[in-house]
């Protein structure tokens, strides 16, 4: 009769311990890919923002006074928060605009800064 060989305790254990280590690592990959998006997606509606407020006042042909506003704005069903920043110029027929734009549950944290230079209508 002959005897058949199977795996020792051991060899399977080692296995496993392999396999175990493989999937912590899949699954690692994985939540940072996820993070990643998340963090894109963000910072990519924190730059539309930006990019509106800069339409919109060029759009009404507005030429703000030199101040410094800050207003909560959504976008994509995020919440933000805009901090405009009205510089004067030595061209008193232009203004510089800074646009900054934070998550409104951690506003330290800038998501994005854009500047405009808006003329005199």
């Amino acid at each position: 009769m002959r005897r058949l060989r199977a795996f020792t305790l051991v060899e399977i254990l080692v296995a496993l311990a392999i396999l175990a280590v493989a999937l912590a690592a899949t699954t690692r990959a994985a939540s940072l890919a996820t993070d990643g998006a998340r963090e894109t997606r963000v910072r990519l509606l924190a730059t539309w923002t930006a990019g509106n407020r800069v339409a919109e006042l060029r759009a009404r042909r507005v030429f703000p006074p030199a101040a410094t506003t800050t207003s909560n704005v959504e976008q994509g069903g995020l919440a933000l928060v805009l901090q405009e920043t009205v510089v004067e110029t030595p061209n008193p027929a232009i203004r510089r605009l800074e646009l900054t734009v934070a998550e409104a549950s951690d506003p330290r944290r800038v998501l994005a800064t854009q500047v405009a230079f808006l003329v005199r209508p």
